[in-house]
């Protein structure tokens, strides 16, 4: 697959008419998004495996800031 630098894709986008460039920014951000939500799903399942295996414990908010922040 070719590399495409991103000022590449800002000069091009810079051609396209108005509305499609309004396009192409709901596109993304809507792929962003859905690309964000998956990326939640995932992080969610992963760590109720860990808790129903036995590998975290919850804890209170006052434990989670102390650990955050020493």
């Amino acid at each position: 697959m070719t590399q495409i630098s991103f000022g590449d894709i800002l000069e091009a986008a810079e051609q396209l008419p108005l509305e499609e460039r309004e396009d192409l920014i709901r596109i993304l951000q809507n792929r962003l998004r859905e690309q964000k939500r998956s990326d939640l799903i995932k992080d969610v399942r992963e760590s109720e495996r860990e808790f129903a295996q036995g590998k975290c414990q919850p804890v209170t908010p006052y434990e989670l800031m102390k650990e955050i922040l020493s």
